[in-house]
């Protein structure tokens, strides 16, 4: 680690809670630690806890022991072992690696970014993505992105089963003798992801016109006859790669209105996926489900009470994080083979109600590989 190096990059942060993070490390740590990456290879600063473990799981090219670095790094600095904290770690291997330059990601702590300033480096923030080879998803990684998406489907139908298994009272659903609420059904979906390997969190089942805000994750009472949107987005405990797919159901009979919406959505969706091939943008993708729904009559418009039709993107990256590169929204860049996207375009009217259709896509050279699979069927009677 003597040797010159004119960058080095720095990530402190805990691999659960960060998609860089643990894109680096391959392993979970509950806690920040400091990670370097210099002269093409990965070092990782981890306390005697994690040192057995990190060591012989990780992907760092060299685990080091936090109690060993910072006697070190206190005789490097001549301070006291008591003083040497997460900065001063930071300035003792930009001193042995001997750079004046430093990059970090956005979200670096601002305490330890200005503790490198004051101590005379240049610190450049990277914008946009701190691993762009996270874009590009290998066979691994889809397998386990595939496997998220395989926990999502278990939820969806964990709650199409039970909306099968309830009946309408009046303007209520009974499940079992009780009201069948968002939350009773949320925790269904929830459980079903966990024994599937995969924790949900903030899981979506909002009806009626909760369902018209995409990300209401939905509370109370469900109504027979209305659609409700149900949209689970687990991360798997062994990789923390995710799923995210949503289904939309009617527990009742459906109206002309509602299945013109649907129909409308489940064509949007599939004159987006006929887009999808690497070298396409982004934004072509988004705009072939926009002239669906503008040709089928569904208007896009802002009103007094709010914004109304396809309100929002037709997609997202997924892997680590549930939202991640590339985007597949307008001014969005080409896709790029391996890379992993959403496509989930949905309408929203207050008077008809809420669909979003949503399944998974790995980006090919000539279209798409589907890792989503469930079906389509929506009015439970």
């Amino acid at each position: 680690m003597k040797s010159k190096s004119s960058t080095i990059r720095l990530l402190y942060a805990a691999s659960d809670s960060c998609a860089d993070a643990l894109y680096l490390a391959g392993v979970f740590v509950p806690d920040p630690y400091l990670a370097i990456i210099a002269q093409k290879k990965s070092y990782a600063v981890v306390s005697q806890l994690e040192y057995g473990r990190v060591a012989k799981q990780s992907k760092f090219d060299e685990v080091l022991l936090l109690e060993s670095i910072r006697i070190k790094a206190a005789e490097n600095l001549q301070i006291s072992v008591a003083d040497v904290g997460p900065g001063e770690l930071m300035i003792y291997f930009a001193q042995r690696f001997a750079v004046k330059k430093i990059e970090v990601p956005a979200d670096f702590p601002a305490v330890y970014y200005a503790k490198l300033y004051e101590a005379g480096y240049r610190v450049e923030i990277v914008t946009g993505d701190f691993f762009p080879k996270r874009v590009k998803k290998s066979d691994a990684e889809a397998r386990a992105i595939k496997q998220g998406n395989a926990a999502s489907a278990a939820g969806i139908r964990a709650a199409e089963a039970v909306l099968r298994a309830a009946s309408i009272e009046g303007n209520r659903i009974l499940y079992e003798g009780r009201t069948l609420t968002s939350e009773r059904l949320r925790s269904v979906i929830d459980q079903a992801c966990l024994q599937k390997g995969a924790t949900a969190s903030h899981t979506i089942v909002a009806g009626g016109r909760q369902g018209c805000d995409p990300h209401e994750v939905g509370h109370g009472p469900l109504r027979p006859h209305q659609l409700i949107i149900v949209d689970v987005f687990p991360r798997v405990q062994k990789t923390g790669y995710h799923g995210d797919m949503t289904r939309t159901f009617l527990k009742g009979k459906a109206s002309s209105a509602q299945r013109a919406l649907v129909a409308a959505v489940h064509k949007a969706q599939q004159a987006a996926m006929d887009c999808v091939k690497a070298g396409v943008k982004g934004e072509t993708v988004h705009a072939a489900a926009s002239a669906s729904f503008e040709a089928q009559g569904f208007i896009t418009e802002r009103r007094q009470t709010g914004f109304v039709g396809f309100i929002h993107s037709t997609g997202h990256g997924l892997g680590l994080d549930v939202h991640e590169a590339p985007r597949v929204s307008k001014g969005a860049p080409k896709l790029k083979e391996g890379s992993v996207i959403t496509i989930e375009p949905g309408l929203y009217y207050p008077e008809i109600g809420a669909c979003r259709i949503e399944d998974v896509v790995r980006v090919t050279k000539g279209g798409y590989e589907k890792l989503s699979n469930m079906h389509y069927r929506w009015e439970i009677r």
